[in-house]
Parts: C-alpha cells; sequence; structure tokens
C-alpha cells in the first residue's frame, strides 16, 4: 500500500486526555492519517472536536454507530483502513464489536472491554472477522523493555524465579473526583471503568508488562484490596501475591493514593544466572546484574542493543525516549502489520510485537480475579484464562506466528 494508513477515532474529543496522545502518537511516524471521528457521545461536541482538528465536516461523525456504517459505505479508496477507540471503559466493547463486524481493524486503548465476559466474546469476533486488533499497552514499546524481553527470551538471565512490579501514583490522595475533574470521575465509577479502580487502571498496565517482558502467565494471584479515600466507590490501592505458570513467584502493588508519586512503574526481574531492572521514570536506563558479572547500566540507542530495542529506537543516544514513543511504537507495528495483511504478504516478526486480544482477554482475567481474591479475604484465585484459551484467541488475529525475537 503506497499511501498512508487511513484511520478514525472513537472518543478522544474535547476535554479529553489520551486522544490527542493517540493522535501525537500515530503521527510521528508519518504513516498514518486521520480522516474522520465520532468524538464524543455528544453529537455537537464531536463535531466541534472534528472541526478542532480540520476534519472535513461530513466526516466528522455524531456517534460511532453513524460513523463505521457511513465509512463502510464509502469506496475503497476513500475509506478508512482502522479504528482507534479512546473511549472510556464501557464504551470499547461495543465500539470494537462493531467496527470488527463491520470490516475494519481496531486498536483500543486499555482495558480491552468493561467485563472478562465482554473480552472473551471480542475474542472471538476478532477471530471471525480476520482483522486485526491491537491494544495499546504503551509501556510495551520502550526500547529497552524491548530489550529485556529479548534477554530473558536468549536465556541470559536463566529460568526466571522472582518478578516484582509496582505502580504508584499520588494524584487520587483525595476525592478529586467530586471537583469536576473528568478524569478522576470515569475512572472512580464502576458503571463507566468496571469492577476494579486502580487495578484496571494501571494494575493492568504493570501485570502486562510483567507477562510481555518475562513471557510468563499468571496462574493464580492472592490480593488485598482496599478503598482509602471515603466515599470512593472504587479500589484505590492493592497489593497482590503472583503465581506464574513456571512456578516463578511474584509481588505487585499498585496505588493512586501513595502521595508524591507521579507514575512510578517500575519493573524487577530476577533468574537463575541473573536479573534486571527498570523503571519508567528513568525509562532510557536500565541495570542488569549477573552471577559472576559487575553490575551493567544498559542506556537507549546504544549499539549494543539487540534486535528488538534497535528496531523502535528513533533517536541517537542521550535523547529522551518514552511515553508518547511507546505509543508510536505500538502504532508503526500495527500499522505496518495492515500493510502487509492487505498486500497479502507476510510479515515482519518485529512488526507483529504489540499487545494483541490475548493481552486484552489476559488482563480483564486479572481484574476479575483480584476483585474476587480480595473478597474472599485475599484467598489465592486462579485467572479464568487457560493456557489453552490463550493458544486460541492468539490465533484471532493474523499474529499468532509472532514468535520469540531471540
Amino acid at each position: 500500500m503506497s499511501r498512508k494508513i487511513r484511520y478514525g477515532m472513537i472518543g478522544g474529543g474535547r476535554g479529553a486526555f489520551i486522544g490527542g496522545v493517540h493522535r501525537i502518537a500515530a503521527a510521528i511516524d508519518g504513516q498514518t492519517q486521520l480522516v474522520c471521528g465520532a468524538f464524543s457521545s455528544d453529537p455537537q461536541r464531536s463535531k466541534d472536536s472534528g472541526a478542532d482538528l480540520f476534519l472535513p465536516a461530513e466526516r466528522c461523525y455524531g456517534d460511532f454507530k453513524e460513523m463505521i456504517k457511513a465509512e463502510a459505505a464509502l469506496p475503497a479508496d476513500q475509506r478508512m483502513d482502522f479504528v482507534s477507540i479512546v473511549t472510556p471503559n464501557h464504551m470499547h466493547f461495543p465500539a470494537a464489536k462493531l467496527a470488527l463486524e463491520s470490516g475494519f481493524h481496531v486498536l483500543s486503548d486499555k482495558p480491552a472491554t468493561f467485563d472478562l465476559k465482554q473480552a472473551k466474546e471480542l475474542a472471538a469476533i476478532v477471530k471471525k472477522s480476520g482483522k486485526l486488533y491491537g491494544i495499546t499497552y504503551n509501556y510495551t514499546g520502550y526500547p529497552l523493555i524491548r530489550q529485556a524481553r529479548q534477554m530473558i527470551e536468549q536465556g541470559k538471565l536463566g529460568k526466571i524465579r522472582k518478578v516484582v512490579v509496582e505502580y504508584p501514583q499520588g494524584w487520587l490522595a483525595t476525592l478529586l473526583e467530586k471537583t469536576g475533574q473528568k478524569q478522576a470521575a470515569w475512572r472512580t465509577d464502576p458503571n463507566i471503568s468496571g469492577a476494579a479502580g486502580c487495578m484496571g487502571d494501571i494494575g493492568t498496565h504493570a501485570i502486562n508488562l510483567a507477562e510481555y517482558v518475562t513471557g510468563l502467565h499468571i496462574k493464580e494471584l492472592a490480593a488485598d484490596l482496599t478503598t482509602f479515600v471515603a466515599g470512593r466507590k472504587l479500589e484505590d490501592d492493592g497489593n497482590v501475591l503472583l503465581r506464574f505458570t513456571n512456578g516463578a513467584k511474584g509481588v505487585l502493588h499498585s496505588s493512586q493514593i501513595s502521595v508524591g508519586c507521579e507514575n512510578n512503574l517500575h519493573l524487577r526481574v530476577y533468574g537463575e544466572l541473573g536479573g534486571i531492572e527498570w523503571s519508567q521514570l528513568d525509562p532510557n536506563t536500565m541495570t542488569v546484574t549477573s552471577l559472576d558479572q559487575p553490575k551493567q547500566v544498559f542506556r537507549t540507542s546504544m549499539g549494543y542493543l539487540g534486535s528488538a530495542a534497535a528496531a523502535v529506537t528513533r533517536t541517537p543516544a542521550g535523547h529522551p525516549e518514552g511515553y508518547l514513543e511507546g505509543f508510536a511504537n505500538i502504532y508503526k507495528n500495527f500499522v505496518n502489520h495492515i500493510r502487509a495483511v492487505e498486500a497479502g504478504t507476510k510479515p515482519n516478526p518485529l512488526d507483529m510485537d504489540y499487545p494483541t486480544i490475548e493481552e486484552g482477554v489476559a488482563g480483564m482475567a486479572f481484574i476479575e480475579a483480584v476483585v474476587a481474591s480480595s473478597a474472599k479475604n485475599a484467598a489465592w484465585t486462579p485467572l479464568d484464562y487457560t493456557p489453552g484459551e490463550r493458544a486460541k484467541y492468539g490465533d484471532a488475529t493474523l499474529n499468532s506466528d509472532r514468535g520469540g525475537l531471540g
């Protein structure tokens, strides 16, 4: 396809946060073009938001159903190629379902759906549609995260024994949702956000990162969730013990009431031969330890990094790459995969390295399990997502052959 890949956006209008992030990320590599949108549940706000982005009035739609129906009726050389979904959680499933069933690829913000039942239904829809589905767990797009994953695949840390992941924030240390702050309001509303607050919003990021880097899956967990701020409807803090499928053990703590913490996603992985440590606050640095070597410091953009990190690095050493570039790497890979699929060619395995419906269902299974475990006084609770199901859903998105990068 010797043209830009056209996309439409659902959500992300005036006053939204994540929509702007997605548009910037999609534009970084110059491979996409925003051609239409249903930017708000309010039709006039949607049209006004589209006008802000200088889109033609006739392609600024009043709602996502109108948009998908109208775009599907356009000639193939005009209609959008994929849909970017950046709404609050409760709208992810209906928008993705209609888009897939109408013949469009889908890239969705996380979590995949409102609950696990919807996620499993969506996985079946993805498989039946034959279209690509991606989900923007953006931290998997950081160069040194790709490096860590590749090192573990190559056996450089040996068998993984211990995973420690934490994601503390402090922005919800008060009842911010009662002040009119839009982002706080919907994230703490169970009718919009789903069954979990902190764990659904950022805990899923932490668990996705741990599973992505290690290649392991959580078998069962024991969770203790707490709502510290009086009057809040969902938990704002949680501590979870993890048991992985290979026998490794793990610890997760995720919090939005940790006063003074910004966006402190932090990962430590320990194997029989060595370990890695990485922090989102300093994303261009990773510490690597081993049994018989001095501690090493890996830096983004350096020539000693592997092919996985090099494939998602844009700037020379010493130039920070982080949040926006992480999103952009997912968009780049997703778009390159679309190009290959539409051209009928075999995609580059490096372009297939983005989260799919498999990770989407896993995230929802994690949310359901932590809520159920905490309700039973931190009882050990298996995830309702078996290895067999993972394999089945992995086949759903045309990228089931994305193998190891080692």
